[in-house]
């Protein structure tokens, strides 16, 4: 299994811009600390390229973010500040999510060490997402001709509204989004199948919910490629959650999704997503334990 990783790519930020990133280097230090797989395959992603953002960007917005000439208004609902390095960071964050796609498609199963920034829209950035590494990377791979239909199995605690706007229309890509109803997007976008659930809702239910959710979503895609969104913020100690998943339901959850796509043979290409426990390292236990099974998943398979 191939894993990809960006985090170096960003600067220091200020204090109360860190917590939804410093996730990311701990996450790869503790990959690369339990061997989770050979070092030769951990890799530094190539930066998305223009024409691979422009399948899922408009060519203005792209331009603005490029040269710094985003407005203050822009800036604040992406929620970072504006650098040449987040941008940077941000086009190699596709590009891990393009060839996490790549390897998927050559291997099973792949990984993308950040990712998930489905909030981005065609034409801005909003919820500390600049690029949307899962439409860009989908798109990608209809364009190599690697993929001809695609599943967006977005399990984030919210809703992937980005990505459902984006791809609104596109019957090729299948967006499934499982999220807190009364979470942020305050506003939703229409996906091909959502599911909200209340505040509060713990393991069982939630399973419940992902088991029917994922049959539709295989089914209705007849897809060739899995991006699976393994977002860390349904955990019940999450600081944006609002859902009330065990680690042990987050173990489920993944289990389950590896599952059906296993049933369906279908490749798997895996991005974090979300994750703002109070203490950072519960979401870098659930991101790792999501890439530990990931990795026993793939062995298994060959």
């Amino acid at each position: 299994m191939k894993l990809f990783y960006s985090d170096t790519f960003v600067l220091p930020l200020p204090e109360g811009h860190r917590f939804p990133m410093e996730k990311y280097r701990r996450l790869r230090e503790r990959i690369v600390a339990a061997a989770v797989v050979p070092p030769e395959h951990l890799r530094v992603p190539h930066a998305a390229t223009d024409t691979e953002l422009l399948r899922a960007h408009d060519r203005e917005y792209l331009r603005r973010c490029q040269a710094g000439e985003l407005t203050a208004q822009e800036i604040r609902r992406i929620g970072f500040p504006w650098s040449p390095q987040m941008v940077e960071r941000s086009r190699r964050s596709s590009g891990a999510t393009i060839e996490a796609c790549r390897a998927a498609l050559e291997d099973g199963l792949a990984a993308n060490l950040a990712g998930g920034t489905h909030h981005a829209y065609r034409d801005h950035g909003e919820g500390y997402c600049v690029f949307n590494d899962s439409a860009v990377a989908a798109r990608a791979m209809q364009a190599e001709g690697r993929a001809r239909r695609v599943v967006i199995v977005d399990c984030d605690v919210h809703q992937g509204n980005g990505t459902a706007s984006i791809l609104a229309g596109d019957e090729t890509i299948f967006t499934f989004s499982i999220h807190g109803a009364n979470n942020f997007p305050f506003h939703k976008e229409q996906s091909d199948l959502d599911i909200a659930l209340e505040d509060g809702v713990s393991d069982q239910a939630y399973l419940d919910a992902l088991d029917d959710g994922l049959s539709q979503a295989i089914e209705l895609s007849r897809a060739d490629l899995a991006i699976f969104l393994a977002g860390a913020d349904p955990f019940a100690d999450d600081r944006l959650g609002r859902l009330a998943l065990s680690k042990y339901g987050l173990a489920e959850r993944d289990r389950m999704v590896f599952e059906y796509c296993r049933q369906a043979g279908l490749p798997i290409a895996i991005t974090m997503a979300g994750g703002y426990a109070r203490d950072i390292d519960d979401t870098v236990d659930i991101h790792f334990q999501t890439l530990l099974a990931a990795a026993r998943y793939s062995q298994s398979a060959r």
